[in-house]
């Protein structure tokens, strides 16, 4: 517990981790969580996107159906073959008329012609269709408009009823129409669109029109009247249906009343899934935030905990997941960079005492010998100095050098070879014996040449400088399915087996007959290099098969494992 401030300290946390004493963090997270009512996720950017994105996608559908309409297109073409059919039915009859009529009389007769018009009179129409007889020069014999009501068998019985939503909608409707011209159709001449029709007629050819005017269809089909196969007359019929209008009317109730429900429905379930994925987000970016925020941090002075979403199966949880890791690592490498910190300043604290005590006795020495001694120690201080700072400096900037550099494929066995046969010479000047057993095949791997090369060449001279003469030095490389192991043995010493899980520390060395003259980072910054290309790296003593663990090491062997 960190109780500097009154504050309860956090750590980050993983996995079930989450059951300890809540921090001024989580605190603040829940207070933001508390704060969010039923319609806060409005304020969302995010929830508003994936709102405004479903209801767009429906209000296009609807209106995309309610535009083209292919209903209204199906009704029309229905009505207008029921008005052919009529037509040609009443034509029919008025070619017909003259072969029942006493004495037979010919078509153009008055007789035949009154018979026309009395049955033109009894045909029963409703208000909304005319018939028209057309004599075969194009002179109006009759015309009659429907008196009578609409039949019980029609499409539309009455007028669509009026509600808040067609009305509505057909102010909508209208404006639109006087912006966008859609399929309406110009107004005709009417003695122009009869000459048609009339012309058409009596060329023996039934045939129609359709006109969507501002106030709704005009029908108009025309059937020659036949004798002996040739065409004496037309009959042209007239109709306004209504009832297209108020069924289209009614559909166009329908599917917004459909539309209100789905966009009702697409709303609900645009919050629920807007909720799920706006507010962890939202948790997440407020935990982040305040262990960002300076003020944040003097209020909560424990570490930031993000909160554990890892049980959701999608993206959040894996953020969650990779945010903790995240600021896990961070503060990780802070802790390290802090314990780096204490090591150096330690490890300096050594050679400043020892030269501060050589300055104050040269104060006060008499003797030359005894000056030259004093000179000597400085020397070697400040020398010790210089190789620890210069080491730190190395190992410093080591992570961020390994992030800049550009890793490329280069052949292992090659540049092990170049090593050996530079260091072999070092080894022979000292007496000591070189070995190197490399696969005569190349071993191509990914990652820095130089930084690898500076591993090997650490570990060789330290085999090197623990070996006296007479000792061997033996590098051999092996290649495995994949993954390559390079072992670095010797014939010296061996390590203490207490401190074969320390030699990879910094600034800790076993030289201590060569005391002060080797930082002790050497080793960590090769572990270092060889976990930052996806390897490992382990030291271990050099036993004969089933020999004591008790007895003498016959040397020590340092094994590195690449990946391939």
């Amino acid at each position: 517990m960190n109780t500097q401030t009154g504050v309860p300290g956090a750590e980050v946390v993983l996995g079930d981790d989450w059951v300890r004493p809540q921090s001024a963090v989580d605190t603040e997270v829940r207070i933001h969580r508390a704060r969010r009512g039923l319609f806060s996720i409005f304020h969302s950017p995010l929830a508003r996107k994936i709102i405004l994105f479903n209801m767009l996608a429906l209000v296009l559908l609807v209106a995309g159906v309610l535009f083209t309409n292919p209903f209204r297109d199906s009704l029309a073409r229905q009505h207008e073959l029921g008005l052919v059919s009529q037509a040609e039915a009443i034509a029919d009859v008025m070619g017909a008329l003259p072969a029942l009529l006493p004495g037979q009389p010919g078509y153009a007769s008055d007789e035949a012609r009154r018979a026309r018009v009395q049955a033109v009179d009894g045909l029963t129409l409703n208000t909304e269709t005319e018939v028209l007889v057309l004599a075969s020069d194009s002179t109006i014999e009759t015309a009659r408009r429907g008196t009578g009501t609409r039949s019980s068998g029609d499409l539309d019985e009455g007028s669509a009823p009026h509600t808040l939503i067609s009305d509505t909608l057909d102010t909508i409707w209208s404006a639109m129409s006087a912006v966008v011209p859609g399929d309406r159709s110009p107004q005709p001449d009417p003695a122009t669109l009869l000459a048609d029709l009339h012309a058409e007629a009596m060329d023996g050819v039934s045939s129609s029109r359709v006109l969507r005017l501002d106030d709704g269809f005009r029908m108009l089909a025309a059937a020659p009247v036949l004798q002996d196969g040739a065409p004496v007359g037309v009959v042209i019929m007239q109709q306004i249906p209504a009832a297209i209008e108020n069924m289209l009317r009614s559909e166009r109730e329908q599917v917004l009343q459909m539309f209100i429900v789905a966009l009702l429905v697409s709303v609900g379930l645009s919050l629920v899934l807007a909720s799920t994925i706006a507010n962890p987000l939202a948790d997440l970016a407020t935990a982040a935030e305040l262990g960002r925020d300076k003020n944040a941090r003097r209020m909560s002075p424990g570490r930031v905990r993000i909160p554990d979403l890892a049980g959701r199966p999608d993206e959040i949880g894996r953020l969650s997941v990779a945010m903790r890791g995240m600021v896990t690592a961070l503060y990780d490498r802070i802790d390290a960079n802090e314990q780096f910190a204490a090591d150096v300043a330690h490890e300096i604290k050594n050679p400043l005492a020892s030269l501060r005590s050589a300055v104050g006795t040269l104060r006060v020495a008499k003797r030359e010998d005894q000056v030259n001694r004093l000179l000597e120690v400085i020397e070697h201080d400040v020398r010790r100095l210089d190789r620890l700072i210069s080491d730190t400096s190395n190992a410093s900037r080591l992570d961020s050098e390994l992030v800049k550099e550009e890793e490329e494929t280069f052949n292992l066995c090659k540049t092990l070879e170049n090593l050996s046969q530079h260091l072999g010479q070092e080894a022979e000047a000292k007496g000591v014996e070189f070995i190197s057993e490399l696969p005569r095949e190349a071993i191509l791997i990914q990652g820095l040449e130089a930084r690898l090369a500076q591993v090997f060449v650490n570990l060789i001279t330290n085999a090197i400088s623990f070996c006296n003469e007479g000792d061997a030095v033996r590098i051999w490389a092996r290649k495995r399915e994949n993954r390559v192991l390079v072992v670095v043995e010797d014939t010296g010493p061996g390590i203490p087996d207490a401190a074969l899980s320390k030699v990879f520390k910094r600034f800790y060395s076993e030289r201590l007959q060569d005391f002060g003259n080797h930082s002790g980072l050497g080793l960590a910054i090769s572990k270092q290099i060889v976990e930052a290309h996806g390897g490992v790296i382990w030291a271990e003593n050099i036993r004969p098969t089933n020999a004591d663990r008790n007895s003498p090491p016959l040397g020590a062997r340092f094994v590195v494992g690449l990946p391939l």
